[in-house]
């Protein structure tokens, strides 16, 4: 292929995994801290449950696959870059 083709591959992949993991990435990290805030406040406020686990939630399974997705296609928009050099 091309060189310009590598590069055009690996520029749309590259926008692909941000459009596509960045958003499912930010929803889980705000989500985790409102948790964490919560559970702060709960025992500063002396109504935190002692001895239980926390009640964070983790990631749900679609912001498990978007994140799987994106990092895939992150992979292959480095893979193309490399093939970018490689035939330039």
């Amino acid at each position: 292929m091309s060189p310009v083709v590598w590069l055009a591959l690996a520029i749309v992949a590259g926008v692909g995994a941000y459009l596509v993991g960045w958003p499912a990435w930010t929803g889980y990290r705000s989500r985790d801290r409102r948790d964490s805030n919560t559970e702060r406040y709960l025992a500063w406020r002396g109504r935190a449950v002692r001895g239980q686990q926390s009640t964070r939630e983790g990631m749900t399974g679609e912001e498990r696959r978007r994140i799987f997705i994106g990092a895939a296609l992150a992979i292959g928009a480095v893979v193309a870059l490399f093939a970018f050099f490689a035939t330039s």
